[in-house]
């Protein structure tokens, strides 16, 4: 993490929304999600959230050894938003407490605020942070191959 890592940090991220990102496309092996509106899916949004703050802080970062993990996130998604249509986010960096980073996010589709919140994020090790992963990966193998 670099010195110059400190609130006040602000960034603008667009994004065209393409129908692989729409309600249906979220879980295809899901028969509801397929009858639903075919509009930008709040799991997606809550991806494109987070891209625009790792966009935002990576400059600040020793990346890719250093990298940020989300850890909450707590966002309205108060307008839909259709295929074709580019989004905006900006994201502005609130707190910096540590590894725990703290952002105000919101999204507009060029029509209308589609969300606002917050976002944390916590700045990992990548080399560790794999390496505790393939640990985990380990040991549920292992549960899985033991004979009651």
């Amino acid at each position: 993490m670099k010195d110059a890592l400190k609130p006040g940090i602000e960034s603008e991220f667009k994004f065209h929304i393409p129908e692989s990102k729409l309600v249906p496309a979220l879980y295809p092996e899901s028969a509801e999600f397929q009858e639903m509106p075919e509009v930008f899916a709040t799991g997606y949004m809550v991806g494109f959230l987070e891209w625009a703050c790792i966009k935002a802080i990576n400059p600040y970062l020793d990346w890719p050894s250093e990298q940020t993990v989300g850890t909450h996130i707590d966002v309205s998604h108060i307008a839909a938003t259709p295929a074709g249509f580019e989004v905006t986010a900006k994201v502005r960096l609130m707190v910096v407490d540590g590894r725990r980073l703290l952002f105000e996010v919101e999204a507009h589709d060029g029509m209308e605020l589609i969300s606002r919140g917050k976002h944390e994020r916590f700045i990992i090790n990548k080399a560790k942070f794999d390496a505790k992963m393939k640990e985990k990966i380990s040991i549920k193998g292992s549960e899985d191959n033991t004979v009651p």
